[in-house]
């Protein structure tokens, strides 16, 4: 059966090797200058980009010290009604309330004498300091417990430790900006530059799987971000109070991680059209994922540890959306029509 002949063909539209490198050439110049023009925005809002991408590790904090602040209160109330002293009726109660208040306490020692002074008394001689005007011991010493606004704890702030630290996570941070601004461009200009090769019918694929393939990319990113965060640094900083470790998130680090996770979740959510590519060119067929299932959950399993910190949280939120995924491939290899052009797969029906 002769093919179609409404489309150019090969020897009409085909390209020397020259050529080829010099509309290279051009998309890849285009694509920089579209990166480069992105990053001058990005220098614009990198700081806010910055302060932005902090929220979760803030609030995370934030939560992780009032938790902190509630047993302690807690263990306060005891101990002072183990002592005789007159304590709230409710102790979880009044330790959560103080809590939820925001108020961390923490503990300090002034000296007696200079106490006494400030209020304006006089203290009996029995209970002068023993070492002169100032006190020289620890006993001499009052211990007050105080309590400041959580908002105000110099612990929910991430730490730099090198001076040049902050002016790179500000440009990395820009640059991450501009290459998501400048994104729909550069895939545009390489979309370009692929479809030159490509049929008219091919062109019209290409036009249903890139909107697909963003999609399926912000879809994985944004569940990262807005969820398996949460999930992580949870279970991160109840592993530090486990071990007896307070947290000190460096500022650099945070920001691979901000970057490192959406990316893996962003990635890995391009499994269907993975599997259609595959079943397409004739590696495999709709039969053998079906016959393969309990295999592919196990390497999504896998992947999903290598993937993100391995908690289970975070394992199952990455998971169980690549079981769909794989399962929603099934459906697309198996009810996505081919196409009728030349560089379709011939059938058992055709003849030679």
């Amino acid at each position: 059966m002769s093919e179609p002949t409404s489309e150019p063909s090969l020897d009409q539209t085909k390209m020397s090797f020259a050529e080829h490198l010099e509309e290279l050439r051009r998309t890849l110049f285009k694509s920089l200058a579209a990166i480069l023009l992105g990053t001058l925005v990005g220098l614009l809002f990198g700081q806010q980009l910055v302060d932005y991408i902090q929220t979760p590790l803030r609030d995370a904090l934030e939560t992780y010290y009032r938790e902190q602040a509630r047993q302690q209160s807690l263990e306060r109330y005891e101990e002072m009604r183990d002592s005789g002293q007159q304590v709230p009726d409710d102790l979880p109660a009044a330790a959560k309330q103080l809590a939820d208040e925001g108020l961390v306490p923490f503990n300090v020692y002034v000296d007696r004498r200079e106490l006494v002074e400030k209020l304006g008394i006089e203290l009996p001689r029995s209970a002068e300091p023993s070492g002169g005007s100032l006190g020289t011991s620890r006993e001499d010493l009052v211990h007050l417990r105080l309590f400041r606004p959580l908002e105000e704890d110099h612990r929910l702030r991430l730490v730099s430790l090198a001076g040049q630290e902050p002016f790179m996570v500000y440009m990395k941070a820009s640059l991450v900006l501009g290459a998501i601004i400048s994104s729909p461009f550069v895939f545009y200009f390489i979309w370009e530059f692929v479809a030159a090769g490509l049929y008219r019918h091919e062109q019209k694929y290409v036009h249903v799987f890139m909107p697909m393939s963003l999609g399926l990319f912000a879809a994985g990113a944004a569940l990262a971000f807005f969820v398996v965060f949460d999930y992580v640094l949870d279970f991160l900083l109840w592993f530090n109070s486990q071990m007896g470790i307070s947290p000190t998130p460096q500022i650099s680090e945070w920001l691979g991680f901000v970057i490192m996770l959406p990316l893996g979740f962003g990635i890995s959510f391009q499994l269907p059209l993975v599997m259609l590519f595959l079943e397409r060119i004739g590696v495999f067929t709709v039969e053998t994922y079906l016959k393969k299932w309990r295999i592919a959950v196990l390497v999504i399993a896998v992947l999903a540890m290598f993937l993100t910190p391995a908690d289970p949280g975070s394992m199952l939120l990455m998971g169980v959306p690549l079981v769909g995924l794989y399962f929603g491939g099934i459906l697309l290899c198996r009810y996505l029509p081919r196409g009728n052009g030349p560089a379709r797969r011939p059938s058992s029906s055709q003849s030679d």
